[in-house]
């Protein structure tokens, strides 16, 4: 087999991969009204997916703050822009750091808990046990762990921004001397609540969707076997943290690309 055999049947491998992951959402974005009706299900899954997350959430915004404030600082110092400290970490967190630091923290806890969850329930033939009792697996299982996850995101990366704020604050002002009224004041006329704090929530409901549909996705597909499940675990938090990685410059360039 030539070179070019080789490429072509490994691109072709990788097309028909995305294709039926595509064909894979489509149907889960087709079985979410079901779920809808089935309120309680999703709010049992953003208790375990958001309220499972939120300690590691809080604890990385606080040491984000924290670094950030005594970074920024002694490069603003040099600049004699100390001023501007509360203004850049604020933007900094609610546009970049907070959508993108929180979803690949989701990632890691949540992304890889509901992979494993439906890889063993795939493994188990429960999934198929369901289609034998003529429930959909997507609309029972699969739907409300994807809502829950688009609704927690934007949450925890808001809670991660904010205690990131209040770790640069307790940095710049005991610290570092800088004018807590200053602090605060010049993140109020600096900010703007549709341009910046909009954006970044735009950003964090489309990283939910991308995380949470990866994961799922992966489970689903997993070899029914402890091998498979692992390295579809895996796989989802590679492929997931790449997928949020690459958006978060696409959605950058076209949030921000005009004045």
């Amino acid at each position: 087999m030539t070179v070019l055999q080789t490429l072509g049947r490994l691109s072709l491998g990788r097309l028909q991969a995305l294709g039926h992951a595509t064909f894979f959402g489509l149907d889960m974005l087709r079985s979410a009204p079901v779920a809808l009706r089935r309120f309680s299900l999703v709010v049992a899954q953003i208790y375990t997916t958001g309220n499972r997350s939120l300690a590691l959430i809080l604890a990385s915004g606080a040491a984000v703050g924290l670094v950030l404030a005594l970074q920024l600082y002694y490069t603003l110092s040099t600049y004699g822009a100390t001023e501007s400290l509360g203004l850049v970490v604020n933007l900094a967190l609610v546009r970049e750091l907070g959508p993108v630091v929180a979803a690949l923290l989701f990632a890691g806890r949540a992304g890889t808990s509901l992979t494993a969850e439906i890889g063993l329930m795939k493994a188990g033939e429960q999934l198929l046990a369901m289609e034998l009792m003529a429930i959909d697996p997507l609309a029972r299982v699969l739907a409300p762990r994807f809502l829950a996850g688009i609704l927690v995101m934007p949450l925890l990366a808001m809670l991660f921004s904010a205690v990131g704020i209040l770790g640069a604050y307790v940095v710049a002002v005991p610290m570092l001397g800088v004018d807590a009224g200053n602090f605060w004041s010049i993140q109020q006329n600096g900010v703007d609540v549709w341009r910046d704090v909009g954006n970044g929530l735009v950003k964090s409901f489309v990283f939910g969707a991308l995380v949470t549909a990866t994961a799922l996705y992966q489970g689903y597909e997993a070899r029914p076997t402890p091998e498979g499940v692992s390295a579809a675990t895996t796989r989802g938090v590679v492929i997931s943290s790449l997928c949020v990685l690459c958006t978060d410059f696409i959605l950058t360039a076209l949030m921000f690309s005009t004045p």
